[in-house]
């Protein structure tokens, strides 16, 4: 009798364990579906809070896509076959209304999207910005735009670097 009443409770615990797993209010939300237009973020008329500094080492890489070549290549102007790098000052913006990735941290050049911080940049990247009391909020750092040299009668990818510490280890 007494195996038979443990065995009625533990069910019973069961069963309400599952119901409330089951109808949990705070579950996250899906992000909404990608539409099949690329999504493009808009940079904010609001100033830098901070300037980000790696004393030059340029260590943390843009990841780009296709679309972004033509904005490099003019950005990158007539440093040509030559392996030059272009400077500029990026703008990273926290984005969170990509509906890609959530901790996602857009850059632009010159108010023109050239990229992404990857995944595991862009959480770093965050976690540093929360330390600084900045979150959320818009920061600058140096940038070179690199690249674009002719190899095997082909042109190469430009690439943006940032002057920002290592984010990814």
């Amino acid at each position: 009798m007494q195996l038979l009443i443990s065995l009625l409770i533990i069910a019973a615990t069961a069963a309400v364990v599952y119901a409330i797993i089951k109808t949990n209010p705070n579950q996250p939300k899906p992000l909404p579906l990608p539409t099949g237009v690329p999504y493009a973020p808009r940079l904010p008329d609001e100033a830098p809070a901070l300037h980000w500094s790696d004393g030059g080492h340029f260590l943390v890489e843009v990841m780009n896509e296709s679309r972004y070549q033509a904005t490099l290549r003019a950005l990158a102007g007539e440093h040509g076959d030559s392996a030059a790098a272009t400077p500029y000052v990026a703008t990273l913006m926290p984005d969170d209304h990509n509906a890609y990735e959530n901790e996602a941290v857009a850059v632009f050049i010159e108010g023109r999207m050239v990229g992404y911080l990857s995944q595991k940049a862009s959480i770093k990247f965050r976690e540093l910005l929360r330390r600084k009391d900045a979150a959320g909020r818009l920061s600058t750092t140096d940038a070179q735009v690199r690249g674009g040299a002719l190899w095997q009668g082909k042109r190469l990818q430009y690439v943006v670097v940032l002057d920002v510490e290592r984010l990814e280890k």
